[in-house]
């Protein structure tokens, strides 16, 4: 009968309309497994890697300056506050680069700028980290061979007491070498350890934005020769 007809048709567009808003309701599965995979513990994942950043690289630059203050004969390369600084400057940009909102492929000429921006900033800081770890470490090691002696509110110290003609090194406005030895020793740890672990996040942080941009790394397969031997084989 067309009233029969009539309601049924009618059922079916009700029934139509009701999925549409719950799809809407729901929103798109896909857009949302878009938006799990940038979150991490409720924040977005690059959040927790900006703020180890800001965390090691701020005790880094407090460490450095500490040692300074040690003696006024330090080199640079032994305070590596530098360092830290880089690594502050790498969170501070990762914190930029979270407030511009999310957009896929790169649509936004900032979101492309920023994201490269904090690409090199991170491989910089990465082989700042590694040198101070290197020159830490050959301090560290020279120290524990070393044999000092207090002198005139310096402390002088020799690789070989020995050894007339070897090279002496002095560390100014030191009152007692034990102290200067034990508390540069454990500065020294301090920085390898802190500026280790500051380079494995930024390397990580490479990976996790290089992987972002272009899921897999290019390693230059060729398939040339393959669908040619595929298209001899038909062939015969």
């Amino acid at each position: 009968a067309p009233g029969g007809e009539k309601s049924t048709d009618s059922t079916q567009e009700s029934a139509m309309k009701k999925k549409k808003k719950q799809k809407k309701a729901k929103g798109d599965p896909k857009s949302g497994q878009e938006e799990e995979s940038h979150t991490c513990c409720g924040c977005r994942f690059p959040l927790l890697f900006a703020l180890l950043q800001l965390a090691l690289g701020t005790s880094v630059t407090v460490l450095g300056f500490l040692m300074a203050g040690i003696s006024s004969s330090l080199l640079v390369r032994d305070t590596p506050y530098w360092a830290g600084i880089i690594v502050c400057v790498v969170a501070l940009v990762g914190f930029v680069m979270l407030c511009i909102s999310y957009q896929p492929d790169e649509k936004t000429c900032a979101q492309f700028t920023v994201k490269l921006l904090y690409f090199l900033l991170s491989a910089l800081a990465l082989v700042a980290c590694v040198l101070a770890v290197a020159f830490a470490a050959h301090h560290y090691l020279q120290l524990t061979k070393f044999t000092c002696d207090t002198i005139q509110e310096s402390c002088q110290c020799k690789l070989d007491p020995a050894d007339p003609l070897g090279r002496t090194f002095v560390y100014q406005d030191v009152a007692d070498c034990g102290s200067l030895t034990s508390l540069l020793s454990l500065y020294l740890l301090l920085q390898m350890a802190l500026n280790l672990v500051a380079a494995l996040v930024c390397l990580l942080m490479c990976f996790v934005v290089w992987k972002h941009r272009y899921q897999v790394f290019y390693v230059g397969v060729r398939f040339q020769p393959l669908t040619a031997a595929q298209g001899a084989g038909q062939q015969v």
